[in-house]
């Protein structure tokens, strides 16, 4: 029998309770793994551990896939109404809203992301995408096509199956909400790992899932590592489709696995290494603001971070000097605190992989211009830094660091930045800071970038699509075109004479 975790928080902003299961969820229960063994939860503000969880084990993967097919088979998918799909979505929603505090505070806990960020950004969108969903699931149809007076053809759209789900730590229930919101209102069955650094809010998740009324195994949970859980789903042979959020060499990985077993549909959405352009034009206090929430929102630890910040060289001088002072304002610490902005790296691993991309900055001969160092002696905690200096070819302008880690780069005109920004492996997001609306539009359009912010960065809604260009991801998320990824097209033809 899984344990129970119960925590309570005395802080200045939130006092609460929770309580849920840590084990496996598989066939509408939570139970223990088949090897009885466990992960530790560590809180990256301490470096402590805060509770263990089950750790799941490709055995696991079996039965909830199993548990799954039953549930696709006989009371979900094709058997279960879209209105009734959509009332259900809509229950979780509800049931969210209610621990909304409670989902911030577990957020904050185990991935360290600040109270009132995680409150007023990732439940918002969170919640909002499970009930956008809720509104697409009876709302999910073909067409008919016409051919000649003597045929009747149509078109349907239906659920592909048993799906695997793969999310990471940076946006735990975010992207659970993502990727849970449009399998189930389409009719999918789903079994998913989410990240064993953040393993808190699905957990819940699961809890308000069975109260919801979901039939059992319509939604399997099941925790554990990478090379184990995620193998285990991407390579199974009863998984039709697979969903993955994280790293280009993980997903390179995934990918990998899902061709060598059964040809698996597969969507990614990968790394990034966004570039922010700074026109001479724009608005400089719009353009440093927005900038610096561009790179240190989430600690840094976001795939579309504007971690590259091009700046016109006639207003180089003058938005690096406000861009500084920017950086030294934003507070660094207790993600429970009031008046924090940024808490935490989530884990040690990413404090040094973080602090190693620091290193080779200064070995490489950038100018460290602000931070670079560790903040106090527990927990993993980086200042915001600037470099500068840089050439095209250093790491930390090249490859995503994944912390608060930006450089500050001089371009001459349109022409110079736009080879620059788009002088990258990578194609997820863009920012673009301009006064001129004929020239945020052109630069735009010539951006390889599956997102382009325009005056603003890092904004996010269920119903615009989210997704890459070239190595950052394959297909799109949210909106109406993240239902064709968890859908097949059947065509029916019929003879009428």
């Amino acid at each position: 029998m899984p344990s129970t975790f119960e925590y309570t928080w005395d802080t200045p902003v939130y006092k609460g309770k929770t309580s849920f299961s840590t084990g496996l969820f598989i066939g509408g229960k939570f139970v223990d793994g088949s090897n009885g063994t466990t992960i530790d939860v560590i809180n990256p503000a301490t470096g402590k551990v805060i509770t263990k969880i089950a750790e799941g084990t490709p055995k696991d993967v079996d039965l909830a896939v199993a548990a799954a097919h039953k549930a696709f088979e006989t009371s979900w998918g094709l058997k279960c109404p879209g209105s009734e799909r959509g009332r259900l979505l809509s229950k979780l929603a509800d049931l969210m809203e209610e621990h909304n505090d409670e989902y911030a505070a577990l957020e904050a806990l185990d991935n360290g992301k600040t109270f009132n960020w995680a409150k007023n950004a990732d439940l918002g969108l969170s919640i909002g995408t499970i009930r956008y969903y809720a509104g697409w699931a009876d709302k999910v149809h073909g067409s008919t096509i016409e051919t000649g007076e003597d045929k009747l053809n149509y078109t349907r759209h239906e659920p592909i199956g048993v799906v695997g789900q793969i999310i990471p730590w940076n946006f735990p229930l975010m992207m659970l909400a993502w990727k849970i919101g449009p399998a189930l209102a389409t009719g999918n069955a789903i079994v998913l790992k989410p990240s064993e650094f953040t393993p808190l809010t699905a957990l819940l998740t699961a809890k308000l899932i069975q109260e919801a009324g979901f039939p059992p195994g319509v939604v399997n949970i099941v925790n554990g590592y990478g090379s184990t859980v995620g193998q285990a789903i991407s390579e199974h042979m009863a998984i039709e489709k697979v969903a993955f959020t994280g790293s280009t060499l993980v997903g390179r990985k995934v990918m990998e696995a899902s061709a060598k077993s059964n040809l698996k549909k597969v969507t990614l959405e990968l790394g990034g290494k966004s570039p922010s352009i700074v026109f001479d034009d724009a608005d400089l206090n719009v353009a440093v603001n927005w900038a610096a929430h561009g790179i240190y929102f989430n600690h840094g630890q976001t795939c579309c971070a504007g971690s590259r910040i091009f700046v016109h060289e006639k207003i180089y001088d003058a938005f690096l000097e406000k861009f500084t002072a920017k950086s030294k304002s934003l507070k660094v610490g207790d993600p429970f605190a009031t008046d924090s902005f940024q808490g935490p790296q989530v884990s040690e691993i990413q404090f040094n992989r973080v602090m190693g991309y620091i290193e080779s900055g200064k070995q490489e001969g950038a100018t460290l211009h602000l931070g670079g160092h560790r903040i106090g002696n527990e927990g993993y905690y980086i200042s915001p830094t600037i470099f500068t200096d840089t050439k095209p070819d250093m790491r930390i302008v090249r490859e995503e660091i994944f912390g608060p880690v930006g450089v500050v780069i001089k371009f001459k005109d349109d022409d110079d930045i736009i080879h620059q920004a788009n002088d990258t492996v990578y194609g997820l997001a863009a920012a673009v800071f301009t006064t001129n609306v004929n020239r945020a539009i052109k630069t735009a359009h010539a951006l390889h970038a599956g997102t382009v912010w325009v005056n603003c960065s890092n904004t996010l809604y269920a119903n615009v699509p989210f997704g890459g260009y070239k190595q950052s991801g394959i297909g799109r998320e949210l909106g109406e075109y993240a239902l064709d990824n968890y859908t097949a097209v059947k065509a029916i033809q019929i003879n009428l004479t």
